[in-house]
Formats: structure tokens, sequence, C-alpha cells
């Protein structure tokens, strides 16, 4: 079987959680079913991300491609009060390793204590 992108976004519609890629302009490029359910008309596939975030977002995130560029993978942003979900930044990279987006994945704690811990983190370190 050819992984098509019509695959590739079935695989990403089938994700419980939003996800908005976007690229390095901030231009919001994809969208899964989740991410356009949850956010409706407030975000655009082509439009700007900064359309619905405001100047402290920004600045972070620019924080975080600054990391990324530096090497770093997957960055814990916070845990959501409302929600309960944790946060990350995820750089996505193309082939050379060069970043050219981002998207925010979200997922509930696997521990309570120590939320900031990636699932890569918790299960290296699990007793």
């Amino acid at each position: 079987m050819e992984i098509t992108k019509e695959i590739l976004s079935s695989i990403l519609d089938a994700y419980v959680y939003e996800i908005v890629f976007v690229d390095r302009e901030h231009i919001v490029r994809y969208m899964n079913k989740t991410a356009m359910q949850r956010y409706g008309d407030r975000v655009q596939i082509g439009n700007s991300l900064f359309n619905c975030h405001n100047e402290n977002s920004k600045i972070k995130i620019e924080e975080f491609l600054k990391r990324a560029d530096a090497g770093e993978e997957e960055m814990f942003e916070l845990l959501n009060g409302k929600t309960g979900e944790r946060e990350f930044f995820v750089p996505v990279r193309d082939k050379l390793g060069k970043v050219i987006g981002y998207f925010e994945r979200h997922e509930m704690p696997w521990d309570q204590e120590e939320p900031q811990l990636s699932v890569f983190e918790y299960w290296k370190h699990r007793k």
C-alpha cells in the first residue's frame, strides 16, 4: 500500500486531540478534524496563527523556535489548568533536520506528580 496524503490525513484525523500545523512564517497549513471542530472560524488554513494568538504567545513561540533550531525536540509548554492537558511545542523538520514548522501537541499527563515529563521520559524512567 502506498501512503498517500489522503491516508496521512486520515491518520491525523483519527488522533483525538487537535493538530494545527504552522509553517516558519506562522501560517496555518494543516488542521486535523478535531482542530477544525474545536476552533471553527477562529483558526483558518492559510491565515496567520497570530490572528487568534496574542503578542505573548508570539514571543513564546519564537523562543521555542530558537530552541528547536539549536537542536531541541518536543518541548513542554504548560499544564493547562482548565482542561488538565499537558501541552507540548513540537518542531517539524525536513529530511536535512531543518525546522520547517511546528504544532502543539496535547495529552493528559502520564505522571500527575511530574506533568512536564514527555511520554519518552516517563517510559524511560518508569519503575
